[in-house]
C-alpha cells in the first residue's frame, strides 16, 4: 500500500468556509459509504441471509458512534492534526471494504445452526466485525470533518445528506450492471472520486498521487485477489437451496440475469425432484411419474421454484395429483387469474384444466424476462406464447383490487417457493399477497359462484403459517360474507406438506362439497373443513395443552406422537406404515366404528376452523403456544410465532426454535444495541467526565433531543422500505428509493434551515409537531395510497414513491443541522461532538427496533413511535439553546 502522504499546510483552505470542491467531495465519500451499506446488503443476500444484511445499516450508524466517541476523548489531538487524521481515514477505506470482504469470505457461518452451535455465533461476530472496519473509517473522516466546519454544518451537513442519497440511486441503476460478486466495486468507485476531489481540493498533489495508487491497488484487489487465493468472491452456505442444485452431479446452469430485483439463476439436474403438495397416490394412479420434470429457479440463492417442462398429452394427469387442481374439480372451462406467475406451474395447471383464459400476474420484471428468454422458452414450450394467457407485469394482489374484471377462479398456490417461515434462516419479510385486506381484494374479483384457491406449504410441526392462513382467510370471509361464511369455505391439508382454503363466492352447494371430498378421499389429503362437517371438540385442550408441553414442557408430559384419538381399535389387516393406495380399502375402512384418527396436527387445523367460524377463537388463540393472528397490511408477517410474553422461557430451549431465530435475533439485536449504545454514551462521562460534569447547561436535555433525533429518523426510514414494498414489490428497490429520497430531500431541508437558525427558538418546534402530523397521517392513510400507485407503470411507481416521502423528509432535515449550527455558535464544541455519536447510538436502536414494533403493533405503530420522538423533541430543544459559560466561537460567514 502506498504511504501516507501529509498534506502541506501552507495555503490550505480552512474548513470553517467550505468551497464547492469540498462539499462534492463530501457528498462523494458519503455516498461511497451509503453505497457500501447497499453492496454488503447483497453480499449477505445472496451468501447467506438478507436478515443478516439488513444489520448492516446499525454496522454503519454504529461505526459513526465508535468514532465519535474516539474524537470526543481527543478533541485537542484531532483539532491539531485534523488534516492528517483525515487522510488516514480516507485512505483506509478502500482498502477496508476489500480487505473485510474478502476475509470474511473465508470464516462463512451457517444460520441454521446459529442457536445450536456456538462457533456460528463467533462467526456471525467476526463478520460483523469485519464489515465494521471501512464504516468506522468512514465515519472517522466525516466525523473529523464535521468537527472541522462545525460552523458551517447545515451546509456539510447538506453534502453529506444529499451524496448519500443520489448514491443509493446509483447503486440501483448499478445491480443492472454488476452481479452480486462484484458489487463492491461501485462504492469504491465513488470513493476514489471523493478521495481525489478532496485532495485537489487543498492543492495537495502528492496525495491526489497517493490516493490514486491507493484506489487502483483497492480496485484491482477487489477484482482479482478472490481468483489468486482460491478464497470465493461471495461464500454461499451450504444450506442455501441454490448450493445443493449446484453439488448435483449433473447439474448445470442454463440460465442467469442480474438487477436490482435480484440475482435470478436457473439450474437443471436429473436430480432435481420438485412435487409441490402432489398425492402419494400418483405412483397407483399413474402409468408412469413423468422424469426430468422440473428445472429450478431461484432468486438470490434461495429456492428452488420450480419450472415444469412441457409436458407430453399422456403425462399431464399429472396435473390432477397437484392441489392447485382443486378449484377445477368444480369449474369447468373457468375464466382464470393466477395472483402470482412464480414458477409457472399454477399456470399450467389452469390451462390442463380448460380454462378459457388465464390471466397471470408476476411484480418481478426478472422473471418475465426469463420465460421470454430462448433457454426457457425449450424447456416449458414458450408457455407465455399460449393464446389463453395474458400477462399483468405488477403485483396481482394491486391489479385485482383496481380492476372492474370478475374471474370464476383466483389462484394463489405456494407463491413461496420453499415455505413462508421455513427452517433455516428465511428472513422476516412481508407477505403483503396473503394479508386480510389482499384476501378481501380477491374475494370481490370472483364472478358469482367463483371460486379463491389458496395453497401454502404445511412443512411446520406444531403448525404456525398455517393457522395465520386459516385466520386470515376467516376474517375476510367473514367481511365479505358476514351470515354465509361458514359455508363458503372448504379447507384441506396433507401432513408436513401444504394446506389449501377454497373460498366460494355465494357458498359450496351440497354436490359440490361430495364433489370435493371426493377428490379429497381419493387424493388420500386430510378434510380440515367443509360446511356441515362434524366437530367433536372433547378433545381440544388436551391438544393444546400437549403443544404447549412439547415447547415449554419437561419432555415427558406431550403425547404428539399419538394420533389425538387413540382409543379406536386397530384393523389387523391395515398397515399404517404402508404408502396410501386407492385400491384398497383396508386402512379407509380402519377403526370405522369408534371414528377416525387423526393427528394432533390435523385435530388442531379442524378444531381452529371450527373456533374460527363458529366462535371461541380468541380463547384457542390465547391458549395456543404460538401466535397465530391473522395477517393484515400493517401486519404482514409470517413471523414473531413466538408470543412476547413466552420469551424469556425460550433461553434454556432455543433449539426448538430453529423456524423462528430470525425473530428472536432481532430481540437480541436490540438487547446488543442497547447495551453498546449505553457504552458509548458513558464511554465520553469517562474520558471527558471534567467537561461533562461541568456547570455547562443543558447537557441532558440535548442528549435527550439528538438521541429523539437518533431514534425518530431511523424508525420512519426503516419503516417506510417495509412499507413501500406494497409499491415497488421488491425489498431491494424499495431500499435503495426510500433511502434516496429520505436523504436528499432531507439534505436539502438542511440546507433551507440555514434560513430559520436566527429564528429557530419559535420556528423549530414548529417543524418538530408538523413532522409528528405528517407521520401521523402517514401512519393511516399511506396504504390505500401505496395500493393505487402499486398499479401504475414502474418508472411511474419510483417516482411517486421518490416524492410521496418529500414532505415528511424535507422537514426532518432541518432539526439536526438546526441544533448542530447551535451549539457550534454557543461554543458547546464537546456537546457537538457528543451529541453525533448520540444520535449515532439511537439509531442503532431504531432500527433494531423497528421489526420487533412492526411485528408485535404493526407498521403503523412504527411511525406513530417515530412521531412521539419528535413530540419530545421540541422540549429538549430548549436546552440546546441554552448558552454556555464558555466563550462562544466566532461564527465565519459561509
Amino acid at each position: 500500500m502506498a504511504a501516507v502522504v501529509p498534506i502541506s499546510r501552507p495555503g490550505i483552505a480552512p474548513l470553517e468556509a467550505p468551497r464547492l470542491a469540498h462539499y462534492l467531495a463530501v457528498g462523494l465519500i458519503a455516498g461511497a459509504i451509503i453505497a457500501l451499506q447497499i453492496a454488503v446488503m447483497r453480499v449477505f443476500a445472496v451468501g447467506s441471509w438478507s436478515h443478516f444484511g439488513s444489520l448492516v445499516v446499525s454496522l454503519a450508524m454504529l461505526g459513526f458512534s465508535l468514532s465519535s466517541v474516539v474524537i470526543f476523548a481527543g478533541k485537542g489531538w484531532f483539532d491539531r492534526h485534523w488534516q492528517g487524521a483525515a487522510t488516514v481515514a480516507l485512505l483506509l477505506i478502500g482498502p477496508l471494504a476489500v480487505g473485510s470482504n474478502l476475509v470474511a469470505q473465508t470464516v462463512p457461518f451457517n444460520a441454521i445452526f446459529l442457536v445450536s452451535d456456538p462457533q456460528q455465533k463467533s462467526r456471525l461476530l467476526a463478520n460483523f466485525l469485519l464489515y465494521l472496519l471501512p464504516f468506522l473509517a468512514g465515519a472517522f473522516f466525516l466525523g473529523i470533518v464535521f468537527l472541522k466546519s462545525r460552523t458551517a454544518f447545515g451546509r456539510v451537513y447538506f453534502a453529506d445528506l444529499t451524496g448519500s442519497g443520489l448514491a443509493g440511486l446509483v447503486v440501483l441503476v448499478s445491480l443492472y450492471l454488476f452481479a452480486p460478486e462484484t458489487i463492491i466495486v461501485v462504492p469504491l468507485l465513488l470513493w476514489a472520486a471523493g478521495s481525489l476531489l478532496w485532495f485537489a481540493a487543498f492543492g495537495a498533489w502528492k496525495s491526489v498521487v497517493a490516493g490514486a495508487v491507493v484506489a487502483a491497488l483497492s480496485i484491482a484487489g477487489y477484482l482479482m485477489l478472490p481468483g489468486l487465493t482460491g478464497i470465493p468472491d461471495i461464500a454461499v452456505s451450504q444450506y442455501k437451496g441454490v448450493a445443493y442444485a449446484r453439488n448435483f452431479p449433473d447439474g448445470k446452469r442454463i440460465y442467469r440475469s442480474v438487477s436490482p430485483f435480484g440475482d435470478l439463476q436457473v439450474y437443471a439436474s436429473s436430480y432435481m425432484h420438485f412435487a409441490p403438495g402432489l398425492s402419494d397416490n400418483a405412483a397407483f394412479g399413474m402409468p408412469e411419474v413423468p422424469a426430468n420434470t422440473y428445472v429450478g429457479m431461484y432468486r438470490d440463492g434461495d429456492g428452488p421454484e420450480g419450472i415444469m417442462r412441457n409436458l407430453a398429452p399422456a403425462e399431464q394427469v399429472y396435473f390432477r395429483y397437484l392441489p392447485m387442481h382443486y378449484p377445477y374439480v368444480i369449474k369447468q372451462k373457468p375464466k382464470t387469474f393466477v395472483v402470482q406467475f412464480g414458477g409457472g406451474i399454477s399456470t399450467q395447471a389452469a390451462l390442463n384444466a380448460g380454462s378459457t383464459s388465464v390471466t397471470v400476474a408476476e411484480s418481478n420484471p426478472m422473471t418475465l424476462r426469463a420465460f421470454r428468454d430462448s433457454v426457457l422458452r425449450d424447456v416449458t414450450g414458450n408457455i407465455l406464447a399460449e393464446p389463453r394467457i395474458k400477462v399483468i407485469d405488477y403485483d396481482g394482489r394491486l391489479f385485482l383490487a383496481n380492476t372492474a374484471e370478475r374471474y370464476d377462479v383466483i389462484d394463489l398456490s405456494l407463491a413461496d417457493s420453499v415455505g413462508l417461515s421455513n427452517p433455516g434462516g428465511f428472513a422476516i419479510s412481508e407477505k403483503y399477497a396473503y394479508t386480510r385486506e389482499a384476501m378481501l381484494s380477491y374475494m370481490h374479483a370472483l364472478a358469482d359462484g367463483g371460486v379463491l384457491s389458496i395453497t401454502l406449504w404445511n412443512k411446520e410441526e406444531p403448525p404456525k403459517s398455517v393457522l395465520k392462513l386459516y385466520s386470515t382467510v376467516a376474517e375476510a370471509a367473514r367481511t365479505f360474507d358476514r351470515q354465509g361464511a361458514a359455508n363458503d369455505i372448504f379447507a384441506v391439508s396433507s401432513y408436513l406438506s401444504t394446506t389449501t382454503v377454497l373460498f366460494k363466492r355465494g357458498g359450496f352447494t351440497e354436490a359440490e362439497i361430495k364433489t370435493l371430498r371426493d377428490y379429497t378421499k381419493s387424493m388420500s389429503w386430510e378434510e380440515v373443513y367443509y360446511p356441515g362437517i362434524v366437530y367433536d371438540g372433547s378433545g381440544a385442550q388436551k391438544v393444546l395443552d400437549d403443544y404447549r408441553a412439547s415447547i415449554f414442557g419437561s419432555g415427558q408430559d406431550a403425547t404428539l406422537t399419538q394420533p389425538a384419538d387413540a382409543s379406536a381399535p386397530a384393523n389387523p389387516d391395515c398397515d399404517p406404515t404402508a404408502p396410501a393406495d386407492p385400491t384398497l380399502d383396508a386402512c379407509a375402512d380402519a377403526g370405522a366404528d369408534a371414528g377416525p384418527q387423526v393427528l394432533p396436527a390435523t385435530a388442531l387445523q379442524r378444531m381452529t376452523w371450527h373456533a374460527l367460524l363458529t366462535g371461541g377463537w380468541e380463547k384457542l388463540a390465547n391458549d395456543y403456544v404460538f401466535d397465530a393472528r391473522a395477517l393484515s397490511n400493517d401486519q404482514p408477517y409470517f413471523a414473531a410465532y413466538v408470543k412476547v410474553a413466552d420469551l424469556p422461557r425460550t433461553l434454556d430451549r432455543l433449539d426448538l426454535f430453529q423456524d423462528d431465530w430470525g425473530y428472536l435475533l432481532i430481540w437480541a439485536t436490540l438487547g446488543i444495541a442497547c447495551i453498546t449504545a449505553a457504552s458509548l454514551v458513558l464511554l465520553p462521562v469517562i474520558f471527558g467526565w471534567r467537561i461533562v460534569f461541568s456547570r455547562s447547561r443543558g447537557k441532558l436535555g440535548t442528549i435527550l433531543y439528538f438521541a429523539c433525533l437518533g431514534l425518530g429518523y431511523i424508525m420512519v426510514e426503516v419503516g417506510l422500505i417495509s412499507r413501500f414494498t406494497v409499491a415497488l414489490a421488491n425489498p431491494t428497490v424499495s431500499a435503495s428509493v426510500l433511502i434516496s429520497s429520505m436523504l436528499v430531500f432531507s439534505g436539502l431541508g438542511s440546507l433551507f434551515a440555514e434560513r430559520i437558525f436566527d429564528r429557530a427558538r419559535t420556528l423549530l418546534p414548529v417543524v418538530l409537531l408538523t413532522v409528528c402530523v405528517l407521520l401521523l397521517a402517514y401512519g393511516f392513510y399511506l396504504s390505500p395510497v401505496l395500493d393505487r400507485i402499486g398499479a401504475y407503470p414502474y418508472a411511474v411507481r419510483l417516482l411517486l414513491c421518490f416524492l410521496l416521502v418529500s414532505p415528511p423528509a424535507f422537514l426532518m432535515g432541518m432539526p439536526m443541522a438546526t441544533a448542530m449550527t447551535w451549539l457550534a455558535r454557543l461554543g458547546k464544541e464537546h456537546l457537538f461532538v457528543w451529541a453525533w455519536g448520540i444520535n449515532g447510538c439511537f439509531s442503532v436502536i431504531g432500527s433494531a427496533a423497528v421489526p420487533i414494533v412492526a411485528t408485535s403493533f404493526g407498521l403503523s405503530a412504527v411511525l406513530q413511535w417515530a412521531a412521539m420522538a419528535y413530540v419530545v423533541a421540541i422540549p429538549a430543544f430548549f436546552a440546546v439553546l441554552l448558552p454556555s459559560k464558555a466563550p462562544a466561537l466566532r461564527v465565519v460567514p459561509a
